[in-house]
């Protein structure tokens, strides 16, 4: 028997809370299934880059903010059928502005979302990425 694996350096998502307990998320195109999706800030870990470095820049990136925290609440397999990505997941508090050049193939909108707002949507399937489903209920389950 022959496998096929995707050998992945690892991913971080991020749940940016601010002040006013709303959830700083993106709403992207994913080509794949042929619609925006609204998701938690993530991206991919470049290779010998720290997760919480990645997860600092990546919220820079995508929502304009630095976080005076960076807490990690958990981490789990994206999909290990087939790949062996690692996706760690971080609660970010204190928010300031702080900007870094997007990625060149992204076009992302940022969208303001009560955080029990945020989890009813997940629960409700109204957020069907997984990795925004499984975030915003580690960080439900942490505060």
């Amino acid at each position: 028997m022959q496998w096929e694996v995707l050998e992945h350096t690892g991913g971080v998502a991020v749940v940016p809370i601010d002040d006013n307990g709303e959830v700083l998320m993106v709403r992207q195109y994913r080509h794949s299934v042929g619609e925006a999706l609204l998701e938690l800030p993530a991206g991919t870990v470049k290779r010998g880059e720290d997760h919480a470095e990645c997860a600092a820049r990546e919220l820079q990136e995508e929502v304009g903010m630095a976080a005076a925290r960076l807490d990690l609440i958990g981490e789990f397999f994206l999909a290990p059928g087939y790949s062996s990505e690692l996706m760690r997941v971080y609660l970010a508090s204190g928010l300031t502005p702080s900007s870094l050049p997007q990625d060149e193939d992204e076009e992302i909108a940022v969208e303001r979302v009560p955080f029990a707002d945020a989890v009813r949507l997940a629960l409700s399937g109204s957020i069907r990425d997984a990795k925004s489903v499984a975030g915003l209920l580690l960080a439900a389950h942490k505060r």
